[in-house]
């Protein structure tokens, strides 16, 4: 669980790159793998964790460092964010490893976003989630400290080899063995589930109006919205006839509501 302050850090970090990550559009994969990797140095190397997020040590020396270390290492999309990690301030040293993992997990669902398989992608780990439910000693060899990392990934890729899943799935997957980060295996599995859910949500637009959207009103909201987020949008068509005429339209926790019976309850309370 974040602290406060790390809480609003992470919060300002996701939401500043999410247009770039979404603007990066497959390459967006190569830095969520560094990022991965840059989430494992935080937790072996605790010194590093602890200077990057000791409030007594100034944030552009904090910057310098990030930069210093992944010179000529990571992407420049990567050193950016490891540079705007290190900028910030963290309840705790752990935290900053945490962050660096979920906008790893933002990374890799933005290249998914490309090709319009976030969908595919929590149904696949959904369903890998349901078979592991029945098999104790597979979840148990993949949640296994005591052994390599590398033997973890071998053996999930033996466990699920021919079934032809979505590499961004199989990252994640990959990453849920191979950085256990004390965390079961299934536990991660869970929570990249509802990070996907959370992801779509973003991307999803939910139109609700009287009567069916028309293909040309479909089409420029979808457009609209592409333009507005900087990313591909879905949009989600819902009539209730109750709204009496125009249209509500829902974004994350932003809501437009431009319907009659909204406007007909603003003029109750305005005339009461």
């Amino acid at each position: 669980m974040y602290g406060e302050t790390s809480k609003s850090s992470v919060k300002a970090l996701r939401e500043s790159f999410a247009d770039k990550l979404a603007k990066a559009g497959a390459e967006a994969k190569t830095v969520g793998d560094e990022l991965f990797d840059l989430a494992a140095a935080f937790d072996d190397n605790r010194a590093l964790s602890r200077a990057l997020t000791d409030p007594a040590y100034p944030a552009d020396s904090k910057v310098k460092l990030v930069s210093t270390i992944l010179q000529g290492k990571a992407t420049p999309l990567t050193v950016e964010i490891a540079e705007g990690l290190a900028a910030q301030r963290w309840s705790k040293p752990a935290d900053i490893a945490d962050a660096t993992e979920d906008l790893a997990v933002d990374a890799l669902l933005s290249a998914a976003d490309v090709r319009n398989a976030c969908s595919t992608v929590s149904i696949e780990l959904s369903e890998l989630a349901s078979a592991l439910l029945t098999l104790p000693v597979v979840r148990q060899r993949l949640s296994d400290a005591h052994a390599k990392p590398e033997v973890r990934v071998r053996f999930l890729k033996n466990l699920l080899k021919g079934q032809a899943l979505d590499p961004i799935t199989m990252d994640l997957a990959e990453h849920a063995t191979r950085d256990l980060r004390n965390r079961r295996f299934l536990s991660t599995i869970n929570w990249l589930i509802d990070v996907v859910a959370t992801h779509r949500d973003r991307s999803m637009v939910t139109v609700t109006s009287a009567i069916p959207l028309k293909d040309e009103q479909f089409q420029k909201i979808k457009a609209v919205y592409a333009k507005k987020l900087g990313r591909q949008v879905f949009v989600n068509s819902v009539v209730d006839p109750r709204v009496l005429g125009g249209m509500r339209i829902q974004v994350g926790s932003e809501v437009t509501d431009n319907t009659v019976a909204a406007q007909l309850q603003h003029l109750k309370r305005a005339v009461a």
